[in-house]
C-alpha cells in the first residue's frame, strides 16, 4: 500500500513540476518586473547599447529612439545589439514603439504619453549590471502584460519621473489658461 501511495505521489509530483516548468518558461524572453511602469529611460554617462532580447507580438513593431530607428521584432535577430551613441549622465531617453499594423505610437516614460493613457513600458534598472530591460505593450488600451517586446539599454537606470516635472507642466498650463481668459476679457 506505500509503495502505491508513494508511486501516485511521485507522479503527481512529476505532472506538477513539468506544469510549473512549461507554463513559467511560457515566453523565452526576459519581461521587466511589474511595478515598473510608466518609469524613465535615464542615461548613466557613456556609450549606450541597445539589445533586442526577444517577442510575442503578433503585429509589426519598430523600436526608435526619437526619429532613429533601432529594430524590428520580426526582422531583427534576437540577441542583435546596436550602439545608440553616447550621452551625458542624466539625459532622458525617450524610446517609441511604433506599430506597423496599426498605426500606433507608444513611448516610455508616462502614460501621458500615450493616445490611450496608459503606460506601454516597464523599465527595470539593473536587470544586469549597468543594464535597464524595458518591455512594451503593443495594443492600443492593453491587456498590459508587457510581454510584447524586450529590449535592454546598457549605461541606464530607471527613474521616477519627479513631482517638480509635473508641478512646472501644471503651472504653465496655469499661467495659459490665465492669458488667454485675460484676453478673452480685454477682447470684450
Amino acid at each position: 500500500m506505500f509503495q502505491v501511495l508513494f508511486h501516485v505521489f511521485a507522479r503527481l509530483a512529476t505532472v506538477v513540476i513539468v506544469a510549473g516548468a512549461v507554463s513559467t518558461s511560457a515566453f523565452a524572453f526576459p519581461i521587466a518586473a511589474p511595478g515598473t511602469e510608466g518609469l524613465l529611460v535615464i542615461a548613466t554617462g557613456g556609450e549606450i547599447k541597445a539589445t533586442y532580447q526577444g517577442n510575442s507580438a503578433a503585429y509589426s513593431n519598430d523600436l526608435y529612439l526619437d526619429s532613429t530607428f533601432i529594430f524590428n521584432n520580426h526582422a531583427t535577430p534576437v540577441g542583435t545589439e546596436v550602439s545608440l551613441g553616447t550621452f551625458s549622465a542624466g539625459t532622458e531617453l525617450i524610446f517609441r514603439l511604433h506599430v506597423n499594423n496599426t498605426g500606433d505610437d507608444f513611448f516610455t516614460g508616462p502614460a501621458s504619453r500615450n493616445p490611450d493613457g496608459h503606460a506601454h513600458a516597464r523599465v527595470e534598472s539593473g536587470w544586469l549590471p549597468n543594464t535597464t530591460l524595458v518591455s512594451f505593450e503593443d495594443l492600443n488600451g492593453g491587456p498590459f502584460d508587457y510581454n510584447d517586446l524586450s529590449f535592454s539599454f546598457t549605461n541606464t537606470i530607471a527613474a521616477v519621473p519627479e513631482p517638480e516635472t509635473y508641478a512646472m507642466l501644471l503651472a504653465g498650463l496655469g499661467l495659459l489658461g490665465f492669458a488667454t481668459r485675460r484676453k478673452k476679457v480685454s477682447v470684450m
